[in-house]
């Protein structure tokens, strides 16, 4: 490692003069010898990766413009999530990546069909109410679910309540959500809209409600999937707006019961499928050891997932294209992987299907060979920090990336990377290295899983940000001999990073 990283004799202006010649440029379009050049420049290559892409010279925004305005909403195996997919291979072939291939695997659908909500006060007065069905609840009876609601401040405020107790209830867990930059406030949320309708099913509800996963006061919904249990939901389930959520509890806190009418049409869709779509870069000298780079091209149905996760598409496919067009390929290959199905929870245990899982699949004989592995899964704000792989703290290659992030204001810490994300998540506990590239998650949870997650949303200089950023981590990882597993060995470290689903 410390013979590749020490590759810095040339200048960022020289290494910059290699990505921006038309001489280089017109070579780039063809595949170079394997050996015929002198290596470039490590940290000089970086260095000049990351200063194209924060100039605005990628292919991030327009990518994500064409997915978003193509395809709209893209449900995990439904017709728009195929079709774009299948465009998306397209498109990554004409961009001259290799090894393009769509990987089909089952899963089961949903459709949300119709939905309807309202409260009803102890005095009979009824007012709308804003809720969304929860991914994969299964619909109501025809005439709606009407009952009064019995408010808890926790899951496990619920989960102590007596078995039947809520016989002809609708259960409600009302906790807030906290903004943190990290994004560190959603998993006991998250956790709660899981498991929560199995449990209040557990104690007889006849519905479920949940104070929903966001950090914004619209009354916009928030959706996200719940949890299958012995192969189904059991009970139909909804996310009431925040301030629809303090419209109860100020209900409640007058006295006498508050009732709710809820109402969804909302249905399966059995025997589809979803898929990957994985394209590569061929490592010039190490064809056989792969940094894996995963986003996911399914979206939630109210808006056109452009932060979540159409963004985390296009990030890493322009680091990637950027790379590409170096005069010579890195050591290493460099894979992306578009993955399915990464928002919906699956009937089919263990885990269910989903492109992680499927991936794994396909690969688990070759886990040792990946020496990285990333996700961009956060939306498209800055990132201010890097977790690298466990035992590289420290280390000369910290010292590197540290030196070329710096000017695109981004630490390196201490940390260890944890899970790294939900598609690379089975990669990365089957032994592949992981590391996060953390982003300024402030505002994510004001438009995640929201009718609001659309283009517009997007910030086209933190989008090249996040662009910079990954093209130069990832060069610097593929086109070196760093070996975090070695590392690890030495150093061991415990993670700290959080997983995001």
């Amino acid at each position: 490692m410390a013979a590749s990283i020490s590759r810095t004799l040339l200048t960022g202006a020289v290494a910059l003069g290699l990505l921006s010649s038309p001489a280089v440029a017109a070579k780039s379009k063809k595949a170079p010898p394997a050996s015929a050049a002198q290596p470039l420049p490590l940290e000089a290559t970086a260095a000049a990766l990351r200063d194209r892409a924060m100039s605005g010279d990628n292919l991030a925004l327009d990518f994500t413009r064409e997915l978003t305005t193509r395809f709209g909403p893209r449900p995990a195996g439904s017709p728009n999530e195929q079709a774009a997919a299948a465009w998306a291979a397209e498109r990554l072939k004409a961009l001259g990546f290799e090894n393009v291939q769509v990987q089909d695997f089952p899963v089961t659908g949903w459709r949300r069909g119709e939905e309807r909500a309202e409260l009803i006060t102890a005095q009979g007065i009824r007012q709308p109410l804003v809720a969304v069905a929860l991914g994969h609840s299964p619909a109501t009876p025809p005439e709606g679910v009407e009952a009064e609601v019995v408010l808890f401040d926790s899951l496990e405020a619920l989960a102590a309540a007596p078995d039947g107790s809520l016989a002809g209830k609708i259960a409600m867990v009302d906790r807030r959500m906290v903004r943190m930059q990290d994004g560190s406030g959603y998993g006991p949320i998250s956790r709660i809209r899981a498991l929560g309708p199995s449990v209040a099913a557990k104690k007889g509800a006849a519905a479920f409600l949940l104070r929903q996963a966001g950090t914004d006061n619209h009354r916009m919904g928030h959706t996200g999937t719940t949890r299958y249990v012995d192969g189904k939901v059991q009970i139909p389930c909804f996310a009431v707006t925040v301030p629809d959520a303090d419209q109860i509890e100020r209900l409640k806190a007058l006295g006498g019961p508050v009732r709710v009418k809820l109402f969804s049409s909302a249905s399966y869709v059995t025997g589809t499928h979803s898929q990957n779509v994985i394209a590569e870069i061929r490592g010039r000298e190490k064809p056989d050891e792969v940094v894996l780079l995963g986003a996911h091209l399914d979206s939630w149905d109210q808006g056109t997932g452009a932060i979540d996760d159409g963004t985390g598409d296009a990030i890493i496919m322009a680091a990637a294209k950027l790379i590409k067009d170096l005069p010579q390929r890195p050591r290493r290959t460099i894979r992306i992987v578009f993955y399915g199905s990464e928002e919906p929870s699956q009937p089919n245990p263990p885990g269910g299907a989903f492109g992680g899982n499927a991936y794994l699949q396909a690969h688990k004989d070759q886990v040792g060979l990946h020496v990285a592995a990333g996700e961009s899964d956060f939306g498209a704000d800055r990132i201010y920090s890097v977790n690298l792989p466990k035992g590289a703290q420290g280390t000369d290659f910290a010292k590197a990336i540290e030196r070329v992030l710096a000017p695109a204001k981004v630490l390196v810490t201490g940390n260890a990377a944890g899970e790294g994300g939900t598609d690379i998540g089975p990669t990365v506990e089957a032994g592949a290295p992981v590391f996060e590239l953390n982003q300024d998650g402030s505002r994510y949870f004001d438009l995640h899983h929201t009718p609001d997650d659309t283009f517009d949303k997007i910030d086209p200089e933190q989008l090249s940000q996040n662009v910079a950023v990954w093209a130069a981590f990832v060069w610097m990882v593929a086109d070196s001999d760093v070996d975090f597993r070695a590392m690890a060995a030495a150093n061991p470290t415990p993670p700290t990073g959080r997983r995001r689903d």
